[in-house]
């Protein structure tokens, strides 16, 4: 049996863990949205595949911890975002 500061210590370890997973993946988000601005300001196609593909593993993640979700994004989402910055 595990004494109380062990399962504490095991506890927050978890969930450091999970919270690192969810910064490495929203990073990846992050840099996928980037791409996409990027090539939208060029008046170039672009896919939003990668963003929503990432954003199911965020909030697949987000159900097993403590991790925010994501929304899913649009191609309207980064037009409008494109032509505003």
């Amino acid at each position: 049996m595990l004494s109380a500061h062990e399962a504490i210590t095991k506890h927050v370890t978890a969930q450091n863990r999970h919270l690192v997973a969810f910064a490495e993946l929203d990073e990846l988000r992050e840099q996928a949205i980037d791409r996409a601005l990027k090539l939208a300001k060029e008046g170039l196609p672009f896919s939003i595949d990668e963003i929503n593909a990432i954003t199911s593993r965020i909030n697949a993640h987000a159900k097993n911890g403590i991790s925010p979700t994501r929304v899913f994004v649009t191609e309207q989402m980064v037009r409008e975002y494109a032509a505003q910055s």
